[in-house]
C-alpha cells in the first residue's frame, strides 16, 4: 500500500520513518510555530500567506530554517501534489507545516553532545475529515466561556501562530463538561471575547459582522477572507471589544478557520443565539465562498462526510 510523504529537515521521506527526537523542543518546551493550509480541487488555498505569516513567526521567535519562503512553497506543493495522489478526488488535504526550535541538549543527556540545536522543520498532509463538521452545518456549533482565561498579548504577540496550547487543551475540557459537543470561546483578563482554540470567532448584529479587536486574537487568514467576501457583499464589518452579553444577543455568530471555512455556531453558554439556527449572513458568506474556489463547500463537506461514514461504517 502506497504510503504518504513528510517533508522533514528537506527530505521526503514516507510517513512511518518521520520521527522526531523525544528531546526536541517542540515536546519538551511547546517551543513551535505551525500553519494549516487546505486544499480545493487539490490545490493549496491561500499558501503565499499561510507561509508569509509563518515566517513572520520564524523572525519573532528568532527561529532561522535555513531556507526560502519561496523555496518551501515549492515544496509543499510538491508535498501537495505527491499525496494528493493517494486520495480520491472528491477528498481534500490539509497541511500542516510546522518548525521548533531543534533538539534541546539539555535533556538530551548523553546524546547531548550531538543534538541537532537548529530548527526542526516539518511538513505533513491528512485527509480533510469533513465528518467532524457536516453534522453542525445544520445544528450549528455550541461555545461555552471557561474559567481558563486567553494568554495576554503581553506574554507573547498573538499575531504568531504557535503549539504551545496547554491553555486552550484546558479550555476545551471544561467546556465539555458543561456541553459534551461545545468548543471553548476564551475571555482575556478584562473579559473580553477572544477566539476559540482554532479558530476566529465573529458575530452578526443588525446586518454587520463584528470581529472582536486583533489585541489578544490571531489575525486569521479565513477571517481576512470574510473581510473581502463581505465588502463584496456590501456588508458592513466592523472590529471592537465584544463581551458575552452582545454574543447572546446576536442575531448570528460563526467560526473561520482553515478546515471548514466559516460555521455556524448557535448556542452560547446553553443559550440560544438568534433563532438557534444558521443564519442568512452566513450562508451568503459561504456561497460567495463557494463561487471564489470553484466548489460548493457545503456540500463538499456534506458528500465528504458521507463518504467517510460508508468507508468505516460509522453511524452518526
Amino acid at each position: 500500500m502506497l504510503e504518504s510523504l513528510v517533508y522533514l529537515n528537506g527530505n521526503l521521506v514516507p510517513a512511518s520513518q518521520a520521527h522526531l527526537a523525544i528531546f526536541d523542543a517542540g515536546v519538551v518546551l511547546g517551543a513551535t510555530v505551525t500553519e494549516m493550509t487546505r486544499t480545493f480541487l487539490h490545490r493549496p488555498y491561500r499558501l503565499e500567506e499561510h507561509l508569509d505569516r509563518l515566517f513572520r513567526s520564524l523572525k519573532y521567535t528568532r527561529m532561522d530554517i535555513g531556507t526560502t519562503r519561496d523555496a518551501l512553497g515549492a515544496a509543499s506543493r510538491e508535498l501537495v501534489a505527491q499525496n494528493a495522489k493517494l486520495i480520491d478526488p472528491e477528498d481534500e488535504l490539509g497541511l500542516v507545516h510546522f518548525v521548533t526550535a531543534g533538539e534541546f541538549p539539555v535533556y538530551a543527556g548523553s546524546a547531548g553532545r550531538t543534538a541537532r540545536t537548529t530548527p526542526t522543520v516539518c511538513m505533513h498532509t491528512f485527509p480533510m475529515p469533513f465528518e467532524l463538521w457536516a453534522g453542525k452545518l445544520d445544528t450549528g456549533a455550541h461555545l461555552v466561556t471557561p474559567s481558563i482565561r486567553h494568554v495576554p498579548p503581553q506574554c507573547y504577540d498573538p499575531k504568531m501562530k504557535y503549539r504551545s496550547r496547554m491553555h486552550y487543551y484546558l479550555a476545551d475540557k471544561e467546556a465539555q463538561l458543561v456541553d459534551p459537543d461545545a468548543s471553548a470561546l476564551l475571555l482575556d483578563l478584562a473579559g473580553n471575547v477572544t477566539e476559540t482554540s482554532g479558530s476566529n470567532f465573529l458575530i452578526v448584529e443588525r446586518g454587520t459582522i463584528v470581529s472582536p479587536t486583533l489585541v489578544n486574537t490571531l489575525p486569521g487568514i479565513s477571517r481576512a477572507t470574510v473581510i473581502e467576501l463581505a465588502r463584496q457583499l456590501d456588508i458592513p464589518f466592523e472590529v471592537r471589544d465584544i463581551q458575552v452579553h452582545s454574543v447572546i444577543n446576536a442575531d448570528e455568530a460563526f467560526t473561520a478557520s482553515t478546515p471548514y471555512c466559516l460555521l455556524p455556531v448557535t448556542k452560547i453558554n446553553g443559550l440560544a443565539i438568534g433563532d438557534g439556527r444558521p443564519g442568512p449572513i452566513w450562508r451568503a458568506l459561504m456561497a460567495a465562498w463557494s463561487e471564489l474556489v470553484g466548489i460548493d463547500i457545503i456540500q463538499q463537506m456534506r458528500d465528504g462526510a458521507s463518504r467517510r461514514r460508508g468507508r468505516s461504517g460509522w453511524k452518526a
